[in-house]
């Protein structure tokens, strides 16, 4: 048996095992994005008041472990960024800066986990189920060729049936893509707001110097 004739027995299958598999990932899609939904709402930090307690905090190393261990066991970006520039924050404004986007980058993966998935999924999904529909539409002229005397009934209904592979795959991408896009915005702000808060470490840090510098002098 030659390749063609093992590709068209193999499309005997039709395209019902296609639809399984559209499926089976749309599930595997919906628990990302109801983890990622959980995920999110869990680590919400309110930046503005952390921000006003970091600038309290930075003058002080008692005070500065104080807020870092309160954010140890948080898994959220801004913490762990927080946590490591505030213990970092003795040994001078570059050291904690150069931590931080250590911490940022190291980190940020956390973030993102999963919506890799979902956007290969959004912009693969419409192809599975066209796939799908190619698959139902040769077996279905398939059998118009045995001279079956229900031969154009067969192949309308073989049409029809393979035509819902295309709809189940764009039913599937058009979540995952409006999933993947609202999550990549929300790694986007808590990037920012991570950058945010580095920034106010950076800034205290580097103003408290020569505040020093110059009662030193005084």
């Amino acid at each position: 048996m030659n390749i063609a004739d093992q590709f068209l027995a193999f499309t005997q299958l039709g395209s019902t095992w296609v639809l399984w598999l559209l499926i089976g990932l749309s599930v595997i899609s919906v628990a990302i994005m109801i983890e990622r939904g959980i995920y999110f709402t869990r680590h919400r930090l309110d930046v503005d008041a952390l921000a006003s307690e970091l600038r309290k905090a930075i003058g002080s190393a008692d005070e500065r472990e104080r807020v870092a261990a309160r954010f140890d066991k948080s898994d959220a970006i801004e913490a762990k960024v927080v946590t490591t520039g505030l213990r970092e924050a003795a040994r001078g404004a570059d050291a904690a800066a150069e931590a931080m986007v250590g911490a940022r980058a190291q980190n940020k993966h956390l973030l993102e986990r999963g919506l890799a998935f979902l956007g290969t999924l959004g912009n693969n999904a419409p192809f599975i189920g066209l796939f799908g529909t190619v698959l139902g539409i040769i077996r279905a002229f398939g059998a118009l060729a045995e001279n079956n005397p229900t031969g154009p009934q067969a192949v309308m209904a073989g049409i029809s049936e393979a035509l819902v592979a295309t709809a189940v795959g764009l039913m599937v991408a058009i979540p995952a893509v409006i999933a993947f896009n609202f999550f990549q915005r929300r790694v986007r702000a808590h990037v920012t707001n991570a950058d945010t808060l580095a920034h106010v470490i950076l800034a205290e840090l580097r103003a408290e110097k020569p505040a020093r510098a110059l009662s030193e002098v005084g």
